[in-house]
């Protein structure tokens, strides 16, 4: 039984995410922990499927501590004082999704064994209720914003600079904006009304779903434009023209600023050239896609700073959960001398294209076989996660997706980077057919 992706247990609601499975999930988690900490983003099934995992938890005697409407990040700081942390969340996915996330005491995602023990629980039933006098209790926290709030400003300088915030009707709504403006910045908001239905915009903080923020951006004056997902672990932002700024370019951005020559950096498999490029005498680590993955390969080199481009951003000094709300107020820190459009420039670009298919999870196997058929010839091969080609002039990567049914394309080159993603969509859209 394969329950997690590569972000937690993930779905529609009532067909792939069930209040039967939250209520599984919550007995073997149960069975091992005797603390755990809850808290939801503020999607429609989130109160549901919190009820149920719950139920689970109680049932099998252990307590459970609410903390209602959070980020993940804030759930993940706030599980340093229980064995572990529940987050009901489906992240960047759009409104009828929903998902299961568990967390460690460090702030670390539950890694793959975790999950395992979980899954083959739940396969097996290998779980029982406890009797009616050892029931777990159920109690609220209301504090668990203002601690996360008061840790992040702990660790961050003040700014004076104009930011809007777009929480994307998230749960970043709850804590963003407050941090911000606890710095000292000139806060504007957008969207930053939490609403389960996400009207404004898609909660993926990706290019097409920012042209409000941009256009806000360059209406009000500001310095920069922030954008969040649907339970702020991740983080995007806009310069002052009102342009995008890239994962890539993120990462680059935030590791130049937080590391020193010869630190240690974990990035997935289709992060650009440029983070290498601009961190000479720094070692690159590339890990499989997910951020549990970049996560557990911080922890286990000791590394100084990872993200992966999609917007998750991992500082250990403070965490190993992508912190969204961390991760802005270090972007205002970054710029309080320099625009980020200055930053920006200063940095080393190579034509990157990224695009998916849309796969069926049944025939990703098949598609992914014909893939590496195809690719094999024509550079060399890692398979760490989906099939990565090395070539004389850049790469090309291809990977199904851990939570969606689609299947992934990342290509980079020095020149020709729309032929060669041309020539890796046609070998996948053969195979389909």
């Amino acid at each position: 039984m394969k329950l997690f992706g590569s972000s937690g247990i993930r779905g529609i609601t009532n067909k792939e995410v069930t209040t039967d499975l939250a209520l599984k999930v919550g007995l073997a988690l149960g069975k091992t922990k005797r603390s755990a900490v809850v808290g939801r983003d503020p999607r429609i099934a989130g109160e549901m499927i919190e009820h149920a995992i719950i139920s689970g938890l109680l049932s099998a005697g252990c307590d459970v501590v609410r903390i209602g409407m959070v980020s993940t990040p804030t759930l993940a700081y706030a599980t340093k004082d229980y064995d572990c942390g529940v987050m009901i969340t489906a992240s960047h996915n759009p409104a009828e999704y929903v998902g299961i996330k568990l967390w460690n005491p460090d702030g670390m995602a539950f890694d793959s064994s975790q999950q395992e023990e979980i899954e083959d629980c739940i396969e097996k039933e290998d779980f029982e209720p406890v009797s009616w006098d050892k029931i777990g209790n159920v109690s609220e926290d209301a504090n668990a914003i203002r601690q996360h709030t008061n840790m992040i400003l702990q660790n961050v300088k003040r700014s004076s600079k104009r930011v809007i915030i777009d929480c994307g009707c998230g749960a970043g709504s709850t804590i963003t904006p407050y941090v911000l403006r606890k710095m000292g910045c000139e806060v504007i908001t957008l969207n930053s009304q939490p609403d389960g239905y996400f009207p404004a915009r898609n909660p993926e903080p990706n290019d097409a779903n920012l042209t409000l923020l941009k256009t806000a951006v360059k209406e009000f004056g500001a310095d920069i434009g922030i954008a969040q997902d649907g339970d702020a672990d991740r983080m995007m932002a806009i310069d002052e023209k009102g342009e995008f700024i890239t994962g890539d370019e993120m990462l680059a951005l935030f590791a130049r600023h937080e590391c020193n020559e010869g630190a240690k950096i974990v990035v997935p498999v289709d992060t650009s050239m440029m983070v290498d490029d601009a961190l000479p005498g720094s070692t690159v680590i590339r890990t499989r896609v997910g951020d549990v993955y970049v996560a557990e390969e911080i922890k286990r080199c000791n590394a100084d700073i990872g993200g992966e481009p999609s917007g998750s951003w991992i500082f250990p000094k403070i965490s190993y959960c992508p912190d969204g709300i961390f991760a802005s107020a270090k972007i205002m820190e970054l710029i309080e001398s320099r625009t980020l459009s200055e930053l920006k420039e200063e940095l080393p670009h190579y034509p990157t294209y990224r695009g998916t298919v849309k796969c069926d999870n049944e025939r990703k196997a098949h598609v992914m076989e014909v893939v590496h058929s195809k690719l094999e010839k024509c550079g060399n091969i890692s398979d760490i996660d989906g099939i990565r080609v090395e070539m004389d002039n850049g790469w090309v990567l291809v990977r199904p997706s851990g939570t969606e049914p689609k299947i992934r394309i990342t290509v980079e080159a020095r020149e020709g980077a729309d032929r060669l993603f041309s020539m890796a969509e046609n070998i996948i859209k053969e195979a389909l057919n």
